[in-house]
């Protein structure tokens, strides 16, 4: 798009030229518009789309789709929603490598996309590359994941409520009311959005509470077998644990596979709470079913209202506000029915 003016005057140089009785040589060969980024392209067919009859260029990079359940459906949304049919010529990248994404992203801002959208694998070392998009015209529109920067370096954002969801999940824990909380706490990626916001609750309570101790604090990367490594060790050690914090729920699944192993229950009425997060619908089951106590949920359905956002924009329109959060909310095996399942379960 931002080569249409130039397209224009160079046709316009042509037909005074003709006018004057002059005579052109070849056509000039179009302009490169492919990525050299490492990167999955759409189509490279041009068709009308906006007012300038070219599709909307975006690059969209975003976390390894295999990390999670949420992350699966995350890009699988996005996908589907940034495509030729919806007006767009969209560059997928998907790295849980913050170097990577960083480099990727200054290869999007160089092949000129309209818009950049990021799940950043970290919350900070993006400045450089904010800056630059400022300075090229690209707009920055955040999804899933926030970033430390000053809101006036990007144009929208469409998250979680990552420190509302750890809220959520440790005031739930408080109000089971045990004597003493003895927690293997499971991480995810560290320095991520949904890592810091996940942990910060937590860590605060067991700081200010001397009935609340980690029997163990470690990250699992989102990966469930390391996630039932950590359980296993701490459960060969002998260690007394009675809460299980795992802060996505694949790392859930490889934590509880690890005590079905050893046969400790777990759930409702078992000797173990099991706390998950995210939106599978297997999750979800496990919860109605009683196996586990609690996931909190993480709405990976952005796509459309980023798109929204996006075609606002191009018609002129400023978002109705600049930080949109997804709803959310916690479930527990008392109450979570059915019909919540196939609602929020993806």
């Amino acid at each position: 798009m931002k080569k249409v003016f130039c397209l224009m005057l160079a046709l316009c140089m042509v037909l005074a030229l003709a006018a004057c009785g002059g005579k052109t040589g070849d056509d000039p060969a179009p302009a490169d518009t492919g990525s050299s980024a490492p990167a999955d392209t759409g189509s490279d067919a041009q068709q009308p789309a906006d007012a300038g009859g070219e599709l909307i260029s975006v690059g969209v990079i975003n976390n390894d789709p295999n990390e999670s359940g949420y992350r699966t459906a995350n890009d699988a949304a996005m996908r589907a929603t940034f495509n030729e049919e919806n007006g767009y010529k969209a560059t997928f990248y998907n790295n849980n490598d913050a170097a990577q994404q960083i480099a990727t992203a200054q290869q999007m801002i160089q092949d000129e996309v309209d818009f950049l959208l990021l799940s950043p694998a970290s919350t900070t070392g993006w400045d450089t590359v904010l800056q630059d998009a400022q300075a090229a015209g690209t707009q920055i529109i955040l999804f899933d994941r926030m970033l430390e920067a000053d809101e006036s370096m990007y144009v929208a954002a469409v998250v979680s409520d990552m420190p509302a969801e750890g809220q959520t999940a440790v005031d739930w824990l408080a109000a089971q009311g045990l004597s003493e909380y003895n927690i293997i706490h499971i991480q995810g990626h560290m320095g991520s959005d949904a890592q810091l916001g996940r942990t910060g609750a937590l860590d605060e309570k067991v700081a200010a509470e001397g009935s609340w101790n980690y029997v163990t604090q470690q990250t699992a990367d989102w990966d469930e077998a390391t996630a039932r490594t950590i359980t296993q060790s701490v459960i060969d050690s002998g260690k007394p644990f009675n809460v299980i914090y795992a802060e996505n729920n694949g790392m859930a699944r490889g934590a509880v596979a690890a005590l079905d192993a050893a046969g400790i229950t777990h759930g409702k009425d078992g000797d173990v709470i099991v706390m998950g997060f995210d939106s599978d619908k297997w999750a979800f089951e496990e919860v109605l079913a009683g196996r586990w106590n609690y996931m909190g949920l993480c709405n990976p359905l952005q796509a459309d209202t980023v798109d929204s956002i996006i075609k606002d924009l191009m018609a002129g329109n400023a978002p109705a506000q600049k930080i949109t959060y997804t709803p959310e909310q916690g479930f527990d095996c008392d109450t979570l029915t059915q019909a919540d399942v196939d609602t929020y379960g993806t």
